[in-house]
């Protein structure tokens, strides 16, 4: 009696039961995605070492020693930095980054004295004192992010110039009213400074041969000077003027434009080509228009008839108005 196929695959082994089980289990089997043995889940002993790459659960303590990454500085410990691990996030994290805005706050407090200081060196200037604190501001900041420790110089040797040559700029760029170059901006502050030194030695106020003869320039150039020092700061047109007891403006000061000019240019036109004329037209043509007498007036004055005035004035001012409408 035949046995049934079912029955002799079940005897029969197939090529794949040969496989020797020390062959162990395949990776797809290990239930550690780092291919760390242990059951997901059981803790691991004290003192066996973290396999690479696999990442400290939340809550577990850092070991001693063991450094904290620049992005892992807790905002509130940015301020006991030192100037070099605060400028290390500066330039280690992108600028959307919290924790690089806050390590650039906590610089910008830091020498926010320095900035003041360089204020205070221009504490005689027109410009609101705030106005120029933002300024300085803007200038640390650069300086900030700037800034290459392997220049040298600690951080303040490298802010102080670049906050007072952005208020410097601020100054140059934004401060005047109209383009000055910049020699005569310079000579402007040059000549401000021997003014105040020539007053103290001379006991008065320098003449201007002084005050050139210091500044070691002509007095054609100190005479440009003081011109650009007028267009620093431009005045309102309705600004009241000082001795007119607010009844008038600057503006009032100002002349329209005069309606006689233009009858100026033609009658200048008009005698460049006067002499063209004989001399009974020219002296009809100047009765006339310069002297308003009327045709009655002049036949008399020419002793001719108003007829033949009228004649010999439409010829002579046919003859002008031709020359006047020639190309040039």
């Amino acid at each position: 009696m035949t046995r049934p196929a079912t029955i002799r695959a079940i005897d029969d082994p197939s090529p794949a039961d040969d496989a020797s089980p020390a062959d162990g289990p395949s990776p797809a089997d290990d239930p550690s995605p780092t291919g760390d043995p242990r059951p997901i889940g059981e803790p691991r002993p004290i003192g066996e070492p973290r396999p690479i790459g696999e990442p400290r659960p939340i809550g577990e303590p850092r070991p001693i020693g063991e450094p904290r990454p620049i992005g892992d500085i807790p905002i509130g410990e940015l301020e006991q930095r030192g100037d070099s691990e605060l400028l290390d996030v500066i330039r280690s994290l992108p600028r959307e980054s919290r924790l690089r805005e806050m390590a650039c706050e906590v610089l910008v407090t830091r020498y926010r004295p320095l900035v003041r200081s360089c204020v205070r060196r221009f504490q005689n200037s027109p410009e609101p004192y705030e106005d120029l604190l933002q300024v300085g501001y803007v200038g640390l900041i650069k300086a900030i992010n700037n800034y290459d420790p392997g220049a040298g110089t600690g951080l303040a040797g490298y802010a102080l110039p670049c906050v007072s040559g952005e208020i410097k700029r601020y100054f140059r760029d934004k401060r005047w009213q109209v383009h000055v170059k910049r020699s005569l901006q310079e000579l402007r502050l040059a000549a401000r400074d021997a003014t105040a030194d020539l007053t103290q030695v001379l006991g008065h106020a320098p003449s201007e041969a002084e005050l050139a003869e210091k500044l070691n320039i002509s007095p054609r150039e100190l005479r440009e000077v003081k011109r650009a020092e007028m267009a620093f700061q431009s005045s309102s047109l309705d600004a009241p003027l000082a001795d007119e007891d607010g009844r008038a403006s600057l503006a009032d000061l100002i002349g329209a434009e005069d309606p006689q000019l233009e009858q100026v240019l033609d009658m200048a036109a008009v005698w460049k080509h006067l002499s063209g004329l004989p001399d009974r037209e020219q002296q009809l043509v100047l009765l006339r228009f310069y002297g308003n007498m009327t045709q009655a007036e002049i036949g008399s004055h020419l002793g001719i008839s108003q007829m033949h005035v009228s004649r010999l004035l439409a010829e002579a001012l046919r003859y002008l108005r031709e020359r006047l409408m020639e190309p040039a």
